[in-house]
């Protein structure tokens, strides 16, 4: 799964995610862009991976155009209340409105519109299919 291999710091502060972020098609000619904001945690970028993969069939290329690099800690369960804060639990990625998660190209577009909606439905935030014409 997807996580930095060093960090500055070893715990992180809860940040809000919020605001537009609009960007364009950098790699490829298709895209999934976020409608929503949000946070979009590795396993969750790793499920839309090998999903749009299984379906392309290791065809096309894929680029992620997000990385999750903020660490989210969790006390374990039935722990009393104080003694500082918990241990690194997953990673997340935030997301704005606008921003593109994922880039295909080598495909045609019916493959790639099928790829991108298994994708969609790994994906806890809202979102679109754009093409690049």
């Amino acid at each position: 799964m997807l996580q930095p291999k060093k960090t500055k710091f070893r715990k992180f502060q809860k940040r809000k995610v919020s605001g537009l972020k609009v960007q364009q098609l950098n790699f490829g000619i298709y895209g999934i862009q976020s409608l929503s904001c949000g946070r979009l945690s590795a396993s969750c970028i790793e499920a839309a991976r090998r999903a749009m993969t299984r379906k392309l069939k290791r065809t096309g290329q894929i680029w992620i155009r997000v990385f999750p690099d903020l660490g989210v800690s969790q006390k374990p369960a039935e722990v009393r209340m104080g003694k500082g804060k918990g241990q690194i639990n997953h990673w997340v990625c935030p997301v704005k409105k606008g921003q593109i998660l994922f880039e295909i190209n080598g495909v045609s577009a019916s493959l790639a519109l099928q790829a991108v909606q298994l994708a969609q439905h790994k994906l806890p935030l809202k979102t679109q299919f754009i093409q690049n014409f």
